[in-house]
């Protein structure tokens, strides 16, 4: 019987991992950003022009999406330290589409090594 850490070695070697140096250009170049954390992960910070598509809704919501259905489209995902963001990747391997990366380390790296975080504004109650 496999676990779940058994996968998500199984699916870092059939994606793309990428640097964090690597990931500031393949974001820029990207067709789409994708956090595949859950909503409530999202809003407590992302990366700057991310979507959140949560890994257990990804097949369904970027099927429905049309400026996504171009399996030859430049995909960026990432999660909280990288094992959802590589099963991810591997779902949209077996989907079709051809240019997936995975950020290793995920937010928590990125975060770490000090790189830009979109965190929303606290309301002002006063």
């Amino acid at each position: 019987m496999k676990t779940a850490h058994d996968l998500v070695v199984m699916a870092r070697a059939r994606v793309e991992e990428i640097s964090l140096d690597e990931a500031e250009l393949a974001i820029r170049d990207a067709d789409a950003l994708i956090d595949v954390r859950e909503g409530d992960e999202y809003t407590t910070g992302h990366l700057a022009g991310a979507l959140n598509i949560p890994r257990g809704v990804l097949e369904f919501r970027i099927s429905a999406m049309p400026g996504l259905e171009g399996r030859d489209r430049t995909l960026v995902l990432y999660c909280k330290t990288g094992g959802r963001a590589a099963l991810a990747a591997c779902a949209l391997h077996d989907m079709g589409y051809l240019n997936v990366k995975s950020i290793a380390g995920g937010i928590e790296a990125w975060s770490e090594a000090g790189k830009p975080v979109v965190r929303p504004a606290q309301p002002d109650f006063e």
